[in-house]
């Protein structure tokens, strides 16, 4: 199912190498006592900034449905995929272009904004939306518990607020027809390296491998499919409240030569309300230790953000101190 035009393959960025590092994924599951699972995240996000989650609760059959629909939806006629909710401006229905800031990948999508009620013709994504705030907010509920904060929900009502500014984006990757043609490179860039700027985003991803995350040593590490399981990843807002105890990961998705089905993926990004202030919280902070960062609010963040390319990740180092 190929829904891109080959003309556009010179402008999406090769990766060069396919060699790839050896390395484990952390793995928390939900379903271990709460202090264990506590303590698994927060080795997790002080080690790397991401992590599987198992046992997590959210059906597998409405996965499935929500998939199924989601592809049927990317099957359409690229007119008409445009057309049924708009091109993206920023949000809407979009392809190869990702934001105004002339990234682009090998990569279609549908990207709106979580408070506003999406005209998208995919009816479960509603009941799966719910379900994965609902574990967002227990995670960080846990996070708090680990950090042996004072309010259980500090983190996680910033998140589950109506006035929360969260993301949800539906990524199809189809396979590239240059390289099964006998590309012998790396791969395509599907979606470029990237930090999210929000406090947490949550992933889904159907059985098709792709997606990558950065490791210690600048390599780069393939992450296996997992249906059953969800990925998390935390956000540099995250990073900031921790004062950079916690890790924003970088992260991207490449299609290489083996890739011959699609692979489509899910992301909730979650972020606070605009005006929230974003500080180190001094609860955690060690005796007598710096804050690393000046205070912003979140709607300042995002607009900076935004204005930067994928791979520069440079929005945090205006804010150091």
């Amino acid at each position: 199912m190929v829904v891109l035009s080959d003309p556009a393959l010179h402008q999406i960025p090769l990766v060069k190498s396919a060699k790839l590092a050896a390395g484990s994924i952390s793995v928390v599951d939900l379903s271990k006592p709460r202090a264990a699972a506590a303590a698994a995240i927060i080795e997790a996000c002080e080690d790397s900034g991401f992590f599987k989650v198992v046992n997590h609760g959210i059906p597998l059959e409405l996965v499935r449905r929500l998939e199924a629909e989601a592809a049927a939806f990317f099957a359409r006629p690229p007119a008409d995929k445009e057309s049924a909710i708009g091109p993206a401006d920023p949000f809407g229905y979009g392809h190869q272009t990702i934001g105004g800031n002339g990234d682009v990948g090998w990569v279609e999508y549908l990207l709106f904004a979580v408070s506003a009620t999406p005209a998208v013709p995919i009816s479960s994504l509603g009941e799966y939306l719910v379900a994965v705030k609902r574990l967002a907010g227990e995670i960080l509920e846990l996070v708090a518990e680990g950090l042996r904060m004072k309010q259980r929900d500090r983190l996680s009502k910033m998140v589950t607020m109506e006035e929360s500014d969260g993301i949800f984006r539906l990524n199809h990757y189809p396979p590239c027809p240059l390289l099964l043609e006998g590309f012998n490179g790396g791969g395509l860039t599907g979606f470029g390296e990237h930090t999210d700027p929000q406090i947490m985003s949550v992933l889904r991803s159907d059985g098709a491998s792709g997606l990558q995350v950065a490791g210690k040593d600048g390599s780069w590490i393939a992450v296996p499919p997992d249906r059953r399981a969800l990925f998390v990843n935390v956000g540099d807002a995250m990073q900031v409240l921790t004062n950079r105890r916690f890790k924003s990961m970088r992260h991207r998705v490449v299609v290489t030569k083996n890739t011959e089905r699609s692979r489509l993926s899910m992301i909730y990004c979650f972020g606070p309300a605009e005006d929230t202030r974003i500080t180190a919280m001094e609860e955690i902070m060690a005796e007598g230790e710096e804050q690393r960062y000046n205070e912003f609010t979140w709607g300042e963040y995002k607009k900076a953000a935004y204005k930067t390319r994928l791979g520069d990740n440079q929005e945090l180092k205006q804010f150091e101190k």
